[in-house]
């Protein structure tokens, strides 16, 4: 399981305006502020999808937006990877938790930029993700390495030529 330090715990008190002893309260341990920060982290990707289509130029710009948004997330999650992975019950169910959260609101996306023809019709959001997440791998230990341009490059490969 990942560790967070006491460091880290005192860090999220302070940005949260609050003590440590409340901290540890509400997450009696280590494992629970993990999932709580994770599931927190799901749920705003998945709030974007929606607001950037709503405000974005077209949809193919919010789709390639929330992409950067849903990298952004992954390549600062990696190291979560064994520990979703691992015998620790509190983790089982937060990889359905973000397929269950992330995969629509990715599919919302890829079918608005289908509907307005700017990408083809039958791109999964599962497919996408697993790519744009094989991707990520590696972004975090290798500094020559630019995720997001080879991301930006995949998703600009979606759109149709005019």
């Amino acid at each position: 399981m990942p560790t967070i330090s006491s460091d880290s715990v005192r860090d999220i008190a302070a940005r949260a305006g609050v003590g440590v002893g409340t901290i540890y309260r509400h997450f009696p341990n280590r494992a629970d502020l993990i999932i709580a920060v994770y599931r927190h982290q799901v749920d705003a990707c998945a709030e974007a999808g929606p607001a950037l289509l709503a405000s974005g130029a077209t949809p193919h710009a919010a789709l390639r937006q929330w992409i950067d948004v849903f990298v952004d997330f992954l390549v600062t999650k990696h190291g979560l990877a064994a520990a979703l992975h691992s015998d620790d019950a509190g983790f089982d169910a937060l990889h359905a938790y973000f397929i269950d959260r992330l995969v629509p609101a990715c599919s919302e996306l890829l079918t608005a930029a289908a509907d307005a023809g700017e990408i083809d019709s039958g791109i999964e959001a599962y497919e996408l993700m697993r790519g744009v997440g094989n991707l990520c791998i590696g972004a975090d230990n290798d500094p020559r390495y630019d995720a997001r341009r080879l991301v930006g490059l995949l998703v600009t490969g979606l759109r149709r030529p005019r």
